[in-house]
């Protein structure tokens, strides 16, 4: 009976190993960064978006900022006057944590006006699974945890069986 319930937690566990390592980060505008004169709409047009992604902005902090807007702000391109609702370190890591429309902008003046704006939809639940020739570029992104965590995994249940 004790290894009929261990399999089912191994089982569980590797069901969900994979569902959590399928969230993606992105570096908004990718080796360009966030910075005037890429289109961010064009970056983002063919890209799915789900809740657990991130998104990485990579600027000039003398230069550039990042303001999460409301759908108005970002279609007047109106900065908040409160501080506390901008980035500013020129590496900012954005936790899409629920779903919907989200809007971004530079609070630099005529920054947003000149195109440095986006907006994504985040959709609900977990990216689908990768095709499967794409398992080694799965496993060439997986983390030390990860792997460490895979090995652990199935050396417990080998051990369970014996």
């Amino acid at each position: 009976m004790a290894v009929h319930r261990s399999l089912v937690i191994f089982a569980i566990v590797a069901f969900m190993a994979p569902t959590i390592s399928l969230a993606m980060d992105y570096v908004v505008g990718d080796d360009n960064g966030w910075k005037l004169e890429v289109n961010y709409t064009d970056w983002a047009k063919d890209k799915q978006f789900y809740v657990g992604d991130t998104l990485l902005f990579k600027y000039n902090n003398a230069s550039h900022n990042v303001y999460k807007v409301t759908g108005d702000d970002f279609n007047s391109c109106n900065v908040p006057s409160n501080n506390s609702l901008g980035l500013f370190t020129g590496n900012d890591k954005i936790n899409l944590a629920g779903a919907g429309k989200k809007w971004y902008i530079c609070g630099f003046t005529g920054h947003c006006n000149q195109g440095m704006k986006f907006k994504i939809t985040v959709l609900d639940g977990t990216a689908p699974a990768p095709p499967p020739n794409a398992a080694s570029t799965l496993l060439a992104k997986a983390t030390n945890f990860q792997i460490v965590l895979g090995m652990t995994l199935s050396i417990a249940a080998a051990l369970i069986m014996v």
